[in-house]
């Protein structure tokens, strides 16, 4: 088979690593890659560590409006598959560059298999929630990481082409953790400190948001790490927001580097979908800087609590974080996602 799978982000460069290899061992992959990360340490680093092959195709949509890059990325996504007229399209998670595979896909009535499928914050606020709904609502084989994701979809009336495989998430870690351990080479505190990373507008558009969050991180007993993405340092610049003397901001780092701080933080401070989730399979207690989250399992078992952007409810939270009298089950699988994925689109038949 020839399947064309779509990336653009840096999580769904972790995803396709061991997706990737497992497909290629009994079909033709085509990778394309829309650009929606640009930056060398937001993607060209993640190829080079995690040895995914070069793209086939590099769309180079970069950033803008939702509306904008979406349909950037509808009009080049629909050329490259009438080109090379895929048996089948892969998208992962829940970005613009995932939709934008999805509707090219069932527009032009290629079968579409989709990543991540059947996650829900039930905040149709949330970019990404839309992008979920309507990319699953496309799908003809809906891979899900949880049993929750399966109900969520039943729910919803989908159950044909729903397949519980486990989170490939968790076979990148167990790849990848012990090398991550002997290449990093980010400098870290000898002694405990939190890992911090704000990128979701909601609170980095929002300059009371992201205020609180700063005057929050200047409040914590120890140091706090936090590679900030470059749009999250424009809106330091913009207001005026000096971190504190605790805070190191730096910039992105690459995977080996993030998964080693990750790894060795006291707790992690984020608004990431993709972090929370490492986070519960490292062990490591999260504090995480939303309202609600499609990762329930990391709430039910104690290792995540939602604090929004609130200061006070920031530092208590994260003075509490620890990984004491947690439960931790194999929530996200076995680490064999990608092989099951593999096969499942092998027997395949629309």
């Amino acid at each position: 088979m020839k399947v064309l799978s779509i990336v653009g982000a840096r999580p769904q460069f972790v995803k396709c690593a061991p997706v990737s290899r497992e497909l290629r061992r009994v079909h033709e992959e085509v990778l394309v890659h829309t650009g929606q990360h640009y930056d060398y340490l937001l993607s060209e680093v993640f190829f080079r560590d995690l040895g995914i092959p070069a793209p086939d195709y590099h769309l180079e949509i970069g950033s803008g409006s939702h509306g904008v890059q979406t349909g950037r990325m509808l009009g080049a996504i629909e050329e490259v598959i009438g080109k090379e007229e895929p048996d089948i399209v892969l998208v992962y998670g829940d970005t613009n560059s995932t939709l934008a595979g999805a509707l090219a896909a069932a527009k032009m009535h290629v079968p579409v298999a989709h990543v991540e499928a059947g996650l829900r914050s039930f905040d149709r606020r949330m970019p990404e929630e839309v992008n979920r709904v309507l990319t699953d609502h496309a799908s003809d084989l809906l891979f899900c990481p949880t049993e929750t994701a399966v109900a969520n979809l039943a729910a919803e009336g989908i159950t044909r082409g729903v397949h519980l495989t486990g989170d490939v998430m968790v076979d990148a870690l167990q790849e990848n953790l012990a090398l991550a351990k002997e290449r990093a080479t980010v400098d870290l505190p000898a002694t405990g400190y939190f890992l911090a990373t704000v990128h979701r507008a909601s609170n980095t558009d929002d300059p009371v948001a992201l205020r609180a969050i700063m005057a929050a991180f200047a409040l914590l007993e120890a140091p706090v790490i936090f590679p900030a993405h470059p749009r999250t340092r424009k809106k330091f610049a913009e207001y005026g927001i000096a971190p504190a003397a605790n805070v190191s901001v730096v910039e992105p780092l690459p995977y080996f580097d993030m998964l080693a701080a990750l790894a060795g933080a006291r707790a992690v401070l984020t608004d990431s979908g993709g972090v929370q989730k490492e986070a519960y399979i490292l062990k490591v207690p999260c504090v995480t800087l939303r309202e609600n989250t499609e990762w329930v399992e990391t709430i039910e078992d104690g290792w995540n609590v939602l604090v929004g952007a609130d200061a006070d409810r920031i530092v208590l939270a994260a003075g509490k974080a620890n990984g004491a009298h947690r439960r931790h089950d194999a929530r996200f699988g076995d680490g064999h996602a990608a092989a099951r994925m593999a096969a499942i689109i092998s027997a395949f038949e629309p």
